[in-house]
């Protein structure tokens, strides 16, 4: 529409998202798709990520026309690139879900056949290198499922709090409470790599059952979770010196960002203002 071509274009972050498409060579699994009856003319044609699509076709919204446009890239990719500063930074967002990336060498190509059950994937990034990424489906959403259950209790017991006054008051009771012995896995969601898998609380003692060690727990057991799924030693490996942590959970929550600090043996710089759209502009100006 804004270039006026005669098909549409697609990155090959945006394809690969899709599915039934090969990262290594670039091209749509077609024979797969045509044995399974898929018309396979409607496919866009993948562009590699961080290239332009065509120029504007006519002034739009202030736009001049001829205004090159490039093709619309992958929200978590360009997230990603809005705060890794070098390759040698771990990204860890934590906003509803949470993701824990870093990039692979240069020259590595994801397996040919995917592992089911691996707790990580390979997302393409630029200039044919792969983020390893292990996303979990258990971020802030298990903290404000906490709150919602802790306001509904306090409702039926005659008591109305609102959610934000009991987030604030679960973090200050756990910022008082330092550690504790409780063991939480926060996996409410299930997670993709194990759908099966659901949410434990376990070592409770009539002394760790206060506000504050629940809560501590709890925001422990969100970084576990992903330590479990994406362990340091993967990082060290890979040559991670740092990680950058991101995310409306992170920026609100410090018991879950003192917990991030002590999940890794490596310094843990957060950040703000990490945006898709950010990184979306920083990636085409690095290109002109």
């Amino acid at each position: 529409m804004l270039c006026g071509l005669d098909k549409c274009l697609m990155s090959t972050q945006n394809a690969a998202s899709w599915g039934y498409f090969n990262t290594s060579s670039h091209q749509w699994n077609l024979d797969i798709l045509k044995d399974s009856g898929f018309p396979v003319r409607l496919l866009p044609d993948a562009v590699k990520s961080g290239c332009y699509a065509g120029l504007t076709c006519s002034e739009w919204h202030g736009i001049p026309s001829q205004t090159p446009v490039a093709a619309a890239l992958g929200d978590f990719q360009c997230s990603v690139y809005s705060c890794m500063t070098d390759r040698t930074s771990a990204v860890l967002n934590i906003s509803t879900s949470a993701q824990l990336s870093f990039a692979m060498p240069d020259g590595f190509k994801p397996p040919a056949t995917p592992e089911a059950y691996s707790p990580v994937s390979y997302f393409p990034y630029f200039d044919g290198s792969y983020l390893a990424v292990a996303a979990s489906l258990n971020g802030g959403n298990v903290m404000a499922t906490f709150v919602e259950m802790l306001s509904v209790w306090m409702k039926e017991l005659g008591t109305d709090v609102d959610d934000s006054t009991v987030y604030f008051q679960l973090i200050k009771a756990a910022l008082d409470q330092e550690s504790s012995d409780l063991k939480v896995s926060p996996t409410i969601f299930g997670e993709r790599h194990n759908t099966s898998c659901l949410g434990q609380v376990c070592n409770i003692s009539a002394s760790n059952i206060s506000v504050g060690q629940v809560t501590r727990a709890l925001c422990r057991g969100i970084m576990d979770n992903l330590v479990t799924m994406l362990p340091p030693r993967a990082l060290l490996e890979s040559g991670v010196k740092q990680i950058m942590g991101s995310g409306s959970a992170l920026s609100r929550n410090e018991v879950l960002r003192q917990e991030a600090e002590r999940a890794f043996p490596l310094p843990v710089q957060f950040v703000k203002d990490v945006d898709s759209a950010v990184g979306a502009a920083m990636i085409v100006n690095d290109r002109s």
